[in-house]
């Protein structure tokens, strides 16, 4: 593998309308030469930000895949609405909702409770409604469009959608597959600086997750696969208990993430004790100085990170 060619990252790809989320996704792995995933699923006819994660980062897909998500969509209703009826219906539309996925979608079309955190009214031109929509993963705005209509009573379908954020990644910084190959070819040549540039950091995709400043002797035994415990954490943010957390080292290095056994503030009140289980681990073994020590055979762990 090419050292230009950063072996782990994020990238914000601009999915056109036609092609299919994974074709896209397909697409920049063949560019890359590396394995690679996506976060969230777009339709063909749907363009927008994609996150498409490389190497290691495809690990971070389930953090990844439950961002809260933002879209821009044109609704038509099928008969005349006035502003005020249509602002009376977003209203109703805000909040926890029941949803069922449409025909078209990929799923099983099972009932699901999602929140819509936000619907804004951008413009409006005759019958077609321009709308701005914060949500939970998972909602599905083609079925909001036609739900609105039923109460509207004239009847709506979606037009056209587009994504503008996934989590933290928005429409601003993201990159067509165009100007990706070219950073490649670039990359290759011996001009590696504009495809840094377009690959995110690994921790840029926790960048929403409690963190927790993890001390250097403890690190090396949360690559070996060991619990991190009270005296191996630094500094943290709040977090309930099971809770997904990001596990930083003293330089904002992502180590991992991981799972709370307890909260913040029960994890303050102790003096020993385990308080995270790693769920995916991205340092190597070996990186970081060995400060863990075996506890006695016989007794439950027998390893963890709290030196």
């Amino acid at each position: 593998m090419t050292r230009s060619i950063p072996e782990n990252g994020l990238y914000v790809i601009d999915k056109p309308r036609g092609p299919s989320s994974h074709q896209v996704t397909a697409w920049i792995g063949q560019i890359l030469g590396l394995p690679v995933g996506h976060a969230g699923t777009l339709d063909p006819g749907v363009s927008g930000v994609l996150v498409v994660m490389s190497g290691q980062a495809v690990r971070l897909a389930p953090v990844l895949l439950a961002e809260e998500k933002e879209y821009v969509c044109a609704m038509r209703a099928h008969g005349n609405v006035s502003r005020s009826e249509i602002e009376a219906v977003i209203s109703q539309f805000t909040g926890r909702i029941y949803q069922r996925p449409p025909r078209k979608s990929a799923v099983a079309r099972n009932l699901r409770i999602r929140t819509v955190h936000s619907i804004e009214l951008l413009d409006i031109s005759g019958r077609i409604f321009l709308l701005r929509t914060r949500c939970d993963a998972g909602t599905y705005i083609r079925s909001l469009c036609y739900h609105m209509g039923l109460v509207l009573g004239t009847g709506a379908h979606m037009e056209e959608l587009r994504r503008t954020r996934s989590g933290n990644f928005r429409e601003e910084e993201a990159i067509t597959v165009q100007q990706l190959a070219d950073a490649v070819v670039c990359a290759r040549q011996g001009s590696p600086s504009p495809l840094r540039e377009m690959a995110h950091p690994l921790i840029d995709g926790v960048s929403s997750l409690p963190r927790i400043f993890v001390r250097d002797s403890a690190v090396d035994a949360l690559c070996h696969g060991a619990a991190l415990a009270v005296p191996g954490i630094s500094v943290f943010d709040e977090f309930s208990r099971g809770a997904v957390v990001a596990l930083l080292t003293s330089r904002d290095e992502l180590i991992g993430i991981g799972t709370s056994l307890h909260s913040s503030k029960e994890a303050s009140a102790l003096k020993h004790g385990l308080i995270i289980s790693p769920t995916s681990v991205f340092i190597e073994p070996g990186t970081y100085p060995r400060g863990w020590k075996k506890r006695r055979e016989g007794v439950p762990g027998s390893q963890a990170a709290q030196r």
